[in-house]
């Protein structure tokens, strides 16, 4: 019975000797080698993490503790000093009280002239009864440059053309062609005075809405555009002054040239009488 194999059993249940193998206590001893080692590893990583890990700390300390101590005591200084700022700012050169007030003031404003002021710029002045005068009126009052052409034509169709060559004396030729072109000439003016006009109401509109919403420090931004806007304005102003200075100039001319024909008829007048005398 000891001479027989021993019986051991596979996976799907059948028997199958196992034979004796002389390679056991090499395999022990393997073994052996492999779980010291493995032991050995394991106090290694127990032990080395905690000396890493004491220097990292001692570093991070060292790195926290200058933040707290040496930046920290700066960081505190100087939002002091810029709460300090801020207060300053808040209580003497821009108080919030008479800030809001100062909005308060300028939106009223806003509020109780704006509507006003647009209805007054935006009456319509319309008096004209028969068509043609209608259209010419229409066309004066529609503020738009654009409308300079139609200007001219509506101004030839109601105000009458030039006489033609041989039906008029060459002087009231000269003089109805001149007296048409100023008055065409100022009528166009008015079309780009009122155009650039409601460019300059937009602009202040503009910028009182600005002073209604502006924060400190706005001011001298504020003014600048208010001059340039006042400089705009006044360059329509001189249009519109050198336009009615060429009208005069041009009426004045025009009454030189009456009394000049008159005295030129007296001097014809008074010949034809001396001659008519001294042929007697």
């Amino acid at each position: 019975m000891n001479d027989r194999p021993e019986l051991e059993l596979l996976l799907n249940g059948e028997p199958y000797p196992a034979p004796k193998s002389r390679r056991a206590p090499l395999f022990r001893a393997r073994w052996k080698r492999r779980l010291l080692v493995g032991t050995l590893m394991i106090e290694m990583c127990f032990v080395l993490p905690k000396y890493a890990h004491g220097q990292f700390l001692s570093i991070f300390d060292s790195i926290f503790s200058s933040i707290q101590n040496d930046i920290g005591s700066s960081l505190s200084s100087i939002n002091q000093v810029i709460q300090q700022t801020q207060k300053l700012y808040q209580t003497v050169l821009a108080p919030l009280a008479a800030l809001n007030q100062a909005r308060g003031f300028v939106a009223n404003s806003i509020n109780s002239f704006r509507g006003q002021m647009n209805q007054i710029f935006n009456t319509p002045f319309t008096s004209a009864v028969t068509p043609g005068p209608q259209q010419f009126e229409s066309i004066l009052h529609s503020r738009l440059s654009s409308e300079i052409p139609a200007l001219q034509t509506s101004f030839t169709s109601n105000y009458g053309a030039i006489p033609q060559v041989n039906t008029a004396s060459p002087q009231d030729r000269v003089m109805m062609d001149v007296d048409d072109a100023l008055g065409q000439e100022n009528l166009k003016t008015t079309l780009i005075a009122d155009q650039g006009a409601d460019v300059i109401l937009q602009t202040a509109n503009q910028m009182e809405n600005q002073v209604a919403v502006s924060t400190p420090g706005s001011n001298p931004f504020l003014t600048a555009q208010a001059q340039v806007a006042n400089l705009r304005c006044q360059a329509y102003i001189q249009k519109m002054l050198a336009a009615e200075l060429r009208q005069e100039a041009g009426r004045i001319a025009h009454d030189n040239v009456l009394i000049k024909r008159r005295t030129a008829a007296t001097g014809g007048i008074n010949s034809l009488i001396t001659g008519a005398l001294t042929a007697r």
